[in-house]
Parts: C-alpha cells; structure tokens; sequence
C-alpha cells in the first residue's frame, strides 16, 4: 500500500511540471489571466506533495 502512496505523491509533481509548463506557454502567448490560474493550480500540486508525503511518513512511523 506504501508503493501506491508513493506514486501518488510523485503524480503530483508531474501534474505541477505539466501546470508549469502551460503557465510558461499561455504567458509566451500574452494570455496572462490563464496563466495566473495555471500557476495557481501549479503551487497547489507542489503543496499537495509535501503534504501528502509528510502525511505518509507519519503514518509510516505510526505503525513501525
């Protein structure tokens, strides 16, 4: 179950590297208020890591 976890978190970063990249492209195109809403959604992912993997690891520490 710990491997799911784990794919899960990283999941996440892919999702903030892809927001990212649309960010820098909708930018390039002078479309500002989409990439304002993309980064959002980017810094939202990268807390969604650290929250998730933190919260994994206090589980994992729980049950040894």
């Amino acid at each position: 179950m710990q491997k799911i976890w784990k794919i899960f978190e990283y999941g996440y970063l892919i999702i903030a590297i892809v927001f990212i990249i649309e960010t820098v492209i909708n930018w390039s195109e002078g479309n500002k208020e989409k990439s304002y809403l993309f980064l959002g959604f980017s810094v939202l992912a990268i807390f969604m890591y650290f929250f998730r993997k933190r919260y994994r690891k206090r589980f994992e520490n729980r049950n040894n």
